[in-house]
């Protein structure tokens, strides 16, 4: 999954593909360790997706933050 797509994903969305690719990675480590894993790129790809995931939602968070931040110093202002 490429950045691109998952910056298009919404909030429960990128939740929801979260939860699979955790899922993913768990049945690939132990697929890994009863040796049926014959392409051991999946697990890589799996966690960089992973951290693709976490990384719009924090980038949603900060976002959100900054924006409830800045709201604040304005209706001070005022």
């Amino acid at each position: 999954m490429r950045i691109s797509d998952v910056r298009e994903l919404n909030d429960t969305e990128l939740l929801k593909e979260l939860g699979d690719q955790e899922r993913a990675l768990m049945n690939l480590r132990f697929r890994k360790a009863t040796m049926q894993l014959t392409n051991t790129n999946e697990l890589g790809n799996t966690r960089k997706a992973i951290a693709r995931i976490k990384t719009v939602i924090r980038e949603r968070l900060i976002t959100a933050n900054l924006e409830a931040a800045q709201a604040a110093v304005t209706a001070e202002g005022e």
